[in-house]
Protein backbone atom coordinates (compact mmCIF):
# COMPACT_ATOMS: atom_id res chain seq x y z
CA UNK A 1 0.00 0.00 0.00
CA UNK A 2 1.05 3.13 -1.05
CA UNK A 3 0.67 6.71 0.70
CA UNK A 4 2.04 10.24 -0.05
CA UNK A 5 2.39 13.08 1.87
CA UNK A 6 2.36 16.07 -0.29
CA UNK A 7 2.43 19.62 0.02
CA UNK A 8 2.07 22.94 -2.55
CA UNK A 9 5.89 22.96 -2.70
CA UNK A 10 5.61 19.65 -5.23
CA UNK A 11 6.25 21.32 -8.07
CA UNK A 12 10.13 22.33 -7.67
CA UNK A 13 12.69 20.74 -5.80
CA UNK A 14 16.28 20.80 -5.48
CA UNK A 15 17.03 17.51 -4.77
CA UNK A 16 15.34 13.62 -3.88
CA UNK A 17 16.51 11.62 -1.06
CA UNK A 18 15.95 8.21 -0.29
CA UNK A 19 15.68 6.91 2.91
CA UNK A 20 15.72 4.09 4.66
CA UNK A 21 13.81 2.52 8.05
CA UNK A 22 15.10 -0.72 9.25
CA UNK A 23 14.56 -2.56 12.18
CA UNK A 24 12.49 -5.48 14.22
CA UNK A 25 9.22 -5.61 14.13
CA UNK A 26 7.15 -3.32 16.82
CA UNK A 27 10.14 -1.05 17.59
CA UNK A 28 7.65 2.07 16.02
CA UNK A 29 9.48 2.43 12.42
CA UNK A 30 6.01 3.28 10.92
CA UNK A 31 4.94 5.43 13.94
CA UNK A 32 8.07 7.62 13.98
CA UNK A 33 7.88 8.35 9.64
CA UNK A 34 4.02 9.05 10.74
CA UNK A 35 5.28 11.11 13.24
CA UNK A 36 7.73 12.84 11.22
CA UNK A 37 5.46 13.27 8.30
CA UNK A 38 1.73 14.10 9.49
CA UNK A 39 2.56 15.34 13.83
CA UNK A 40 0.41 12.31 14.96
CA UNK A 41 1.12 9.39 16.56
CA UNK A 42 -0.99 6.15 16.08
CA UNK A 43 -0.12 2.64 17.57
CA UNK A 44 0.07 1.07 14.19
CA UNK A 45 -0.52 -2.68 13.26
CA UNK A 46 2.88 -4.24 11.51
CA UNK A 47 3.91 -3.05 7.93
CA UNK A 48 3.51 -5.87 5.80
CA UNK A 49 6.27 -5.87 3.11
CA UNK A 50 7.19 -2.27 2.33
CA UNK A 51 5.09 1.46 2.40
CA UNK A 52 6.51 4.65 1.62
CA UNK A 53 5.49 8.65 2.77
CA UNK A 54 6.96 11.28 0.99
CA UNK A 55 7.79 14.68 2.66
CA UNK A 56 8.60 18.01 1.42
CA UNK A 57 11.67 19.73 3.85
CA UNK A 58 13.56 22.75 3.01
CA UNK A 59 16.72 22.59 5.00
CA UNK A 60 20.44 24.01 4.45
CA UNK A 61 18.71 26.77 1.80
CA UNK A 62 17.40 23.61 -0.10
CA UNK A 63 14.25 22.57 -0.98
CA UNK A 64 14.66 18.76 -0.66
CA UNK A 65 11.81 15.84 -1.44
CA UNK A 66 12.25 12.83 0.95
CA UNK A 67 10.91 9.24 -0.16
CA UNK A 68 11.01 7.82 3.13
CA UNK A 69 10.74 3.89 2.61
CA UNK A 70 9.73 2.00 5.66
CA UNK A 71 10.03 -2.20 5.64
CA UNK A 72 8.64 -4.87 7.62
CA UNK A 73 10.59 -5.79 10.25
CA UNK A 74 9.52 -9.79 10.24
CA UNK A 75 11.69 -12.08 8.72
CA UNK A 76 9.22 -13.24 6.04
CA UNK A 77 9.44 -10.17 4.55
CA UNK A 78 12.94 -10.22 4.62
CA UNK A 79 14.05 -11.02 1.05
CA UNK A 80 11.28 -8.68 -0.23
CA UNK A 81 12.82 -6.32 1.20
CA UNK A 82 16.46 -6.46 0.03
CA UNK A 83 15.84 -4.36 -3.31
CA UNK A 84 14.42 -1.36 -1.66
CA UNK A 85 17.99 -0.62 0.03
CA UNK A 86 19.25 0.16 -3.45
CA UNK A 87 19.97 3.79 -4.06
CA UNK A 88 19.61 4.56 -0.70
CA UNK A 89 21.54 8.08 0.24
CA UNK A 90 20.61 7.43 4.26
CA UNK A 91 19.37 4.31 6.25
CA UNK A 92 17.70 4.83 9.73
CA UNK A 93 17.90 1.99 11.89
CA UNK A 94 15.42 1.72 14.77
CA UNK A 95 15.46 -0.34 17.93
CA UNK A 96 13.32 -0.14 21.18
CA UNK A 97 14.74 0.78 24.41
CA UNK A 98 12.68 -1.57 26.10
CA UNK A 99 13.52 -4.48 24.09
CA UNK A 100 16.93 -5.22 24.16
CA UNK A 101 16.76 -8.32 21.42
CA UNK A 102 15.76 -5.04 18.87
CA UNK A 103 18.69 -3.38 20.14
CA UNK A 104 21.25 -6.58 19.56
CA UNK A 105 19.53 -7.64 16.57
CA UNK A 106 20.78 -4.29 14.81
CA UNK A 107 23.90 -5.92 15.27
CA UNK A 108 23.19 -9.59 14.91
CA UNK A 109 21.16 -9.02 11.51
CA UNK A 110 20.89 -5.67 10.11
CA UNK A 111 23.55 -3.70 10.17
CA UNK A 112 25.22 -7.18 8.45
CA UNK A 113 22.04 -6.67 5.39
CA UNK A 114 23.50 -3.03 5.42
CA UNK A 115 26.63 -4.66 4.20
CA UNK A 116 25.03 -6.91 1.73
CA UNK A 117 22.86 -4.91 0.07
CA UNK A 118 23.43 -1.19 0.39
CA UNK A 119 24.62 0.02 -2.94
CA UNK A 120 25.91 3.79 -1.45
CA UNK A 121 29.41 3.02 0.31
CA UNK A 122 28.78 6.38 1.18
CA UNK A 123 25.27 5.86 2.65
CA UNK A 124 24.59 7.98 6.08
CA UNK A 125 23.72 5.44 8.72
CA UNK A 126 21.19 6.70 11.69
CA UNK A 127 20.62 5.32 14.96
CA UNK A 128 17.52 5.62 16.48
CA UNK A 129 16.20 4.36 19.95
CA UNK A 130 12.99 4.30 20.08
CA UNK A 131 10.30 4.78 23.05
CA UNK A 132 11.81 7.07 25.38
CA UNK A 133 8.70 7.95 26.95
CA UNK A 134 8.56 4.67 28.67
CA UNK A 135 12.11 5.51 30.16
CA UNK A 136 10.95 3.49 33.84
CA UNK A 137 10.76 0.09 31.36
CA UNK A 138 14.55 0.91 29.63
CA UNK A 139 16.78 -1.95 29.33
CA UNK A 140 19.06 -0.47 26.72
CA UNK A 141 20.92 2.62 28.28
CA UNK A 142 21.71 5.78 25.94
CA UNK A 143 25.98 4.87 26.42
CA UNK A 144 25.09 1.44 25.02
CA UNK A 145 23.78 3.05 22.15
CA UNK A 146 26.67 5.99 21.50
CA UNK A 147 29.13 3.30 21.52
CA UNK A 148 27.29 0.96 19.58
CA UNK A 149 26.62 4.13 17.25
CA UNK A 150 30.41 5.41 17.60
CA UNK A 151 31.51 1.69 16.70
CA UNK A 152 29.60 1.53 12.99
CA UNK A 153 30.01 4.74 11.75
CA UNK A 154 26.90 5.81 12.85
CA UNK A 155 24.79 8.95 13.85
CA UNK A 156 22.95 8.90 17.08
CA UNK A 157 19.93 9.78 18.74
CA UNK A 158 17.20 8.74 20.88
CA UNK A 159 13.65 9.85 21.12
CA UNK A 160 9.91 8.76 21.17
CA UNK A 161 7.29 8.79 18.22
CA UNK A 162 4.90 9.10 20.88
CA UNK A 163 5.70 11.95 22.14
CA UNK A 164 7.36 13.47 19.20
CA UNK A 165 10.64 13.94 21.21
CA UNK A 166 13.78 14.53 19.12
CA UNK A 167 11.26 13.26 16.26
CA UNK A 168 12.26 16.27 13.77
CA UNK A 169 15.77 16.33 15.04
CA UNK A 170 16.25 12.97 13.76
CA UNK A 171 15.59 13.14 9.96
CA UNK A 172 16.62 16.88 9.76
CA UNK A 173 20.47 15.40 11.58
CA UNK A 174 20.12 12.93 8.93
CA UNK A 175 19.22 14.68 5.69
CA UNK A 176 21.41 17.57 6.62
CA UNK A 177 24.77 14.73 6.64
CA UNK A 178 23.68 13.85 3.38
CA UNK A 179 23.85 17.17 2.14
CA UNK A 180 27.20 17.66 3.41
CA UNK A 181 28.24 14.69 1.47
CA UNK A 182 28.68 16.04 -2.32
CA UNK A 183 28.78 11.65 -3.52
CA UNK A 184 25.59 11.23 -2.31
CA UNK A 185 24.15 15.15 -3.05
CA UNK A 186 25.05 14.14 -6.86
CA UNK A 187 23.04 11.01 -7.10
CA UNK A 188 20.02 13.61 -4.98
CA UNK A 189 20.55 15.73 -7.89
CA UNK A 190 20.01 12.93 -10.73
CA UNK A 191 17.03 11.69 -9.05
CA UNK A 192 15.64 15.03 -9.41
CA UNK A 193 16.08 14.84 -12.88
CA UNK A 194 14.91 10.64 -12.85
CA UNK A 195 12.06 11.15 -10.48
CA UNK A 196 12.22 7.59 -10.36
CA UNK A 197 12.68 6.43 -6.93
CA UNK A 198 9.06 4.91 -6.81
CA UNK A 199 9.33 3.22 -10.15
CA UNK A 200 11.93 0.58 -8.59
CA UNK A 201 11.21 -3.08 -8.79
CA UNK A 202 12.18 -5.83 -7.09
CA UNK A 203 14.48 -8.18 -8.74
CA UNK A 204 12.96 -11.13 -10.11
CA UNK A 205 13.75 -14.33 -7.89
CA UNK A 206 16.10 -17.11 -9.51
CA UNK A 207 14.12 -19.92 -10.44
CA UNK A 208 16.64 -22.76 -9.20
CA UNK A 209 16.40 -20.52 -5.98
CA UNK A 210 13.13 -19.54 -5.18
CA UNK A 211 10.95 -22.33 -3.66
CA UNK A 212 7.83 -21.59 -1.35
CA UNK A 213 7.60 -20.03 1.79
Amino acid sequence: MESAVVSNQAAEFDYLFKLLMIGDSGVGKSSLLLSFTSDSFEDLSPTIGVDFKVKYVTLGGKKLKLAIWDTAGQERFRTLTSSYYRGAQGIIMVYDVTRRETFTNLCDVWAKEIELYSTNQDCIKMLVGNKVDKESDRVVTKKEGINFARESGCLFIECSAKTRVNVQQCFEELVLKILDTPSLLAEGSKGVKKNNIFKEKPPQADASTSGCC
